[in-house]
C-alpha cells in the first residue's frame, strides 16, 4: 500500500490525508511529523505579497513547505518559529500579524476590529491627500517658476509622502533585502522618476489613486472571501445539553460523547448522535447539497449541520465535535488551498519573471530612443514610467486563488467535498472513470430471490447455515442472507470463522464445516460445482457442506436511476466508462448492457481492481483517471487512481479518509456535477488570466507609443484587479443546471453541457 501511495505522489497527487482528518488547528505534515499550529494572518496584504512569503518560509531552515491560504488568510506554521515566522512576513508586508486561531473560531468570522480601525485610518489619509492635490491643481499653475513654488512642492510632496510613504517604505527595505521586482518598487520608481521630471500632479495622482485601488481591492477580496466562507458557514453555535430534567445552553465543544442533548425545531444539529426519542425531518442541504428534507427516527444517525424542521428531537452523541462530520467538512475545504493546481503554481511563477521583464522594457524605453534616436529624455522617462504603472502582477496571482478557493467552497454548497485545488483542475481532464459496482452504480439494496439446494438439502437447511455463516460480514450480500432467513442467530453455534477476501466465508457451525461465497472458494476446497443454467440476473452464493456441494443462493441488486443518466452523459462526452466488480460475468454482463458502460471486468478481487487500474493508467492519451467506489472497501483503488472519488461519503470516516473528492450522497450523478464545476472554475479563472495579460499588453504598446498616460495605467492596472476579484465571486453563486437557482427558476448552463468540452 505504501509503494501505491508513493507512485500516486510521484505523479504530483499528494495524500496526506492525516492533515485532512485533523481538526482545524493543528496537523501533522507528512514528510517530517512536525506538528504544526494553523495561524490567522491579520492585517492586509496582496497576494503577491502572500506569493513572496512563501517563498521566503519555504527556504528558511526549520520550516519546510509552507503555504499561505490568501483567501482565507491562514497558515501553517511550527509554533517553535513563529517569531522568526511574523519578522519575515512583516519585513514583506510591514503590519501583519500572526495570530493563532481557537479552536472555537471558524469560517465565518468576520474581520477583527483592528482590520477596520486601519481601514478609516487609510480612508482619512486619502481624503486629506486628495484635498491637497485639488489645492495644488487649482494654484499650482500660479505658484510654478515663481517666488511661491516651494509651496507648490510643499503642497504636492505633503499629498504624495500621505499616501506614497508606506510604499516608498516598503520599496527601501525590500531593496535591502533584495527583493526589487515588486508593485512597491516599481510605483516608487515610478513616481519618483515623475516627481524628477516635474510631473508633480501626476506622482501624487498616481499614488493616490493606487492607494484608493488598493483599497478597493482589499475589500473587495474581503467580500469575496467573506461570501465564500458563509457557503461553508455551518458550524452549530450551541447545544442544548441535557441535564436530568434541566436544558443547558452549551458550546458543541463542551459536550461530552454518550451525553444526550435537545434539538428544537428550526435548530441546527449540533453533534454527531443517535436518536433516542421523537421523529422529525431534516435539511441536510448544508452537508449534501440535497434540498429534499429526510425523514429521521428512533434509531437513525443524524450529523452536525443538519437543520431539525419539525419535531423535537432527543440525540446521545456519537462523537465530539472536533470528530463531527461538519468539522470534517470545514476543514477540508478551508485546507484544500494548500493543494495548488498546476494553473496557480504555473501564475505564481509567471509572475516573478513577468515584472522583471516589463522593468527592463521599461529601462529600454527610457534610454535607447534619447541615446540612440535623438528623442527627448524626459518624454521618453514618462513614457517609461506608465508602462512600470501597469506591470503589477497582483490582478494575475489574486484571481488563481480566489477562483479555487470559490469553486471548493461553491462544490461544498452541492454535496461535493474536493481536497484541493488540483484535484479540482484535475476533473477538468477526464479521460477514463472505473466504477465500483455495488453501492455505486447499484443501490446495494440485495433481496434473495432464488434458493436453489442440491439433492440431499433443503431450502432451510441452505438458508439457515448461509445466515449463520455470514453472521460477522458487513457485506450487502450478507445482510441480505440474514434478512431473509428472519430469525436470531446466536454466535455460539460457531465454533470457527474466517472470512477470505474477496472469496466468501468458512465456518465451523455445530460440527458442520461450511463453505458460502463464489464457486472459486467450492472449488478450491476439491469440490465438484455442477453447471448451473438460470436466466435471472443476479450474484450466486454457493454452499458446501462437510465436502459436498449443497446449492446456491440467488441474490440480486437495482441499478440506480441516475447511473444510466451519468454514464449517458459520459460516454456522450468521448469519457470511457469503465465497470470493475467481483460479481460474476453473467450478472455482470447484465448491468453494463443495461447501463450501456464501455468495458466491464468482473470476479475480481480487491488486487484484480488495482491491477486493472494501473493497466488503465498505463494507457497512453492525456487525460486523467477516475475511480468511484464506496471508500470502504476500494481504498487502494482510489488511493491509486489520478482522482479517487468516494460515494456517500456522509459520516464515513473511511470515505473521508481515502479519497480526493468525496460524493456526500449517495448518487454517481453528483460525479457530473463536480465535473461541471470544475469546469466552470477553470473557465473563470482563464478569463481573469486572459483579460489581465490583454489589458496590460494593451497599456504597455499604448505607453510605449506615448498613447497612455500614468492615470489611466494606474487606473487600468487596479480596475483590472478589482474586477478579476469580482468575476472569481460568480464561481460561488453558480449553480448546477436543472438544480433550482436562488430567487426562483432553473439556472441555465452558460456553456450547454460542459462534458462536451472534455471530449
Amino acid at each position: 500500500m505504501t509503494e501505491k501511495i508513493a507512485s500516486k505522489c510521484s505523479q504530483g497527487h499528494n495524500h496526506d490525508h492525516e492533515n485532512d482528518l485533523n481538526t482545524a488547528h493543528k496537523y501533522t505534515q507528512g514528510h517530517n511529523n512536525q506538528e504544526r499550529l494553523k495561524y490567522r494572518i491579520e492585517g492586509e496584504f496582496c497576494p503577491n505579497c502572500a506569493a513572496k512569503m512563501e517563498r521566503i518560509l519555504s527556504s528558511t531552515k526549520g520550516f519546510g513547505e509552507t503555504t499561505i491560504n490568501y483567501a482565507a488568510k491562514t497558515v501553517f506554521l511550527p509554533p517553535m518559529l513563529m517569531d522568526q515566522a511574523q519578522e519575515i512576513m512583516q519585513g514583506i508586508e510591514p503590519g501583519v500579524k500572526l495570530a493563532a486561531i481557537q479552536e472555537k473560531r471558524t469560517l465565518a468570522d468576520t474581520k477583527n476590529d483592528n482590520e477596520d480601525h486601519l481601514d478609516r485610518k487609510q480612508l482619512l489619509t486619502i481624503l486629506v491627500a486628495a484635498a491637497l492635490l485639488v489645492i495644488g491643481l487649482v494654484f499650482g499653475s500660479h505658484w510654478h517658476n515663481s517666488n511661491l513654488e516651494v509651496l507648490e512642492y510643499a503642497i504636492y510632496l505633503s499629498a504624495y509622502l500621505l499616501v506614497g510613504f508606506e510604499v516608498l517604505e516598503k520599496a527601501v527595505r525590500n531593496i535591502i533585502r533584495g527583493a526589487i521586482f515588486d508593485e512597491n518598487f516599481l510605483m516608487a520608481l515610478a513616481t519618483v522618476g515623475a516627481i524628477a521630471i516635474h510631473q508633480l500632479s501626476e506622482a501624487v495622482g498616481v499614488m493616490l489613486f493606487y492607494s484608493v485601488g488598493e483599497l478597493i481591492e482589499n475589500r473587495a477580496a474581503d467580500r469575496s472571501r467573506r461570501s465564500i466562507k458563509a457557503l461553508v458557514n455551518i458550524r452549530p453555535d450551541y447545544a442544548n445539553l441535557l441535564n436530568q430534567l434541566d436544558v443547558t445552553k452549551v458550546d458543541p465543544e463542551d459536550v461530552l460523547v454518550g451525553q444526550q442533548i435537545l434539538v428544537r425545531p428550526g435548530e441546527k444539529v449540533p453533534l454527531d448522535g443517535e436518536i433516542l426519542h421523537g421523529s422529525s425531518f431534516v435539511d441536510t442541504s448544508a452537508l449534501t447539497g440535497e434540498s429534499v428534507p429526510r425523514k429521521v427516527k428512533v434509531g437513525d444517525t443524524v450529523l452536525a449541520g443538519m437543520i431539525n424542521n419539525s419535531g423535537v428531537l432527543t440525540v446521545k452523541v456519537m462523537r465530539e465535535f472536533a470528530d463531527s462530520s461538519v468539522q470534517k467538512i470545514l476543514d477540508l475545504v478551508e485546507n484544500a488551498s494548500s493543494r495548488k493546481a498546476n494553473t496557480e503554481k504555473f501564475i505564481t511563477t509567471f509572475a516573478r519573471y513577468y515584472t522583471p521583464g516589463v522593468v527592463a522594457i521599461a529601462l529600454g524605453i527610457a534610454l535607447i530612443p534619447p541615446l540612440f534616436m535623438g528623442g527627448v529624455f524626459s518624454e521618453w522617462l514618462y513614457r517609461a514610467m506608465t508602462i512600470l504603472v501597469i506591470s503589477c502582477p497582483c490582478a494575475l496571482v489574486i484571481s488563481v486563488p480566489l477562483g479555487y478557493f470559490g469553486g471548493i467552497g461553491g462544490a461544498s454548497r452541492q454535496g461535493i467535498l474536493v481536497k484541493g485545488a488540483n484535484y479540482l483542475e484535475a476533473l477538468t481532464n477526464v479521460r477514463t472513470v472505473l466504477f465500483d459496482k455495488t453501492g455505486t452504480l447499484t443501490e446495494g439494496v440485495f433481496q434473495v430471490v432464488k434458493i436453489a439446494p442440491a439433492q440431499g438439502f433443503t431450502e432451510n437447511t441452505l438458508l439457515e447455515l448461509a445466515a449463520k455463516a455470514e453472521i460477522h460480514s458487513n457485506h450487502p450480500i450478507a445482510k441480505s442472507i440474514r434478512e431473509k432467513f428472519g430469525k436470531i442467530v446466536k454466535t455460539d453455534e460457531l465454533d470457527q470463522y474466517q472470512e477470505i477476501s474477496g472469496q466468501g466465508i468458512q465456518a465451523t457451525i455445530k460440527g458442520q464445516y461450511v463453505l458460502a461465497g463464489k464457486e472459486e472458494l467450492i472449488k478450491q476446497a476439491g469440490i465438484e460445482v455442477p453447471s448451473i443454467n438460470h436466466k435471472e440476473v443476479g450474484t450466486l452464493v454457493h454452499l458446501a457442506i462437510d465436502g459436498a456441494y449443497a446449492g446456491y443462493i440467488l441474490i440480486a441488486d437495482r441499478v440506480k436511476v441516475e447511473s444510466r443518466e451519468t454514464i449517458a452523459r459520459l460516454n456522450t462526452a468521448g469519457i470511457k466508462t469503465v465497470m470493475l466488480t467481483g460479481d460474476q460475468e453473467k450478472a455482470a454482463q447484465a448491468i453494463a448492457d443495461d447501463l450501456q458502460i464501455s468495458e466491464h471486468h468482473s470476479n475480481l478481487l480487491p488486487e484484480h481492481k488495482v491491477a486493472w487500474l494501473e493497466s488503465y493508467l498505463k494507457q497512453s492519451g492525456k487525460g486523467n483517471v477516475v475511480f468511484v467506489g464506496d471508500g470502504i472497501n476500494d481504498a487502494p483503488v482510489l488511493t491509486r487512481a489520478d482522482i479517487g472519488v468516494a460515494m456517500g461519503g456522509l459520516g464515513s470516516d473511511a470515505a473521508i479518509e481515502a479519497a480526493d473528492v468525496v460524493l456526500m450522497e449517495d448518487q454517481p450523478g453528483k460525479l457530473i456535477d463536480a465535473i461541471e464545476i470544475a469546469q466552470y472554475t477553470k473557465k473563470i479563472i482563464w478569463q481573469n488570466i486572459a483579460f489581465a495579460l490583454m489589458i496590460k499588453l494593451g497599456f504597455i504598446i499604448l505607453g510605449m507609443f506615448g498613447e497612455a498616460n500614468m492615470w489611466e495605467a494606474v487606473f487600468a492596472d487596479v480596475g483590472v484587479a478589482v474586477l478579476a476579484i469580482l468575476n472569481a465571486t460568480r464561481i460561488i453563486r453558480y449553480s448546477i443546471p436543472g438544480q433550482m437557482a436562488e430567487g426562483g427558476g432553473y439556472s441555465t448552463s452558460l456553456r450547454g453541457n460542459p462534458l462536451n468540452d472534455m471530449s
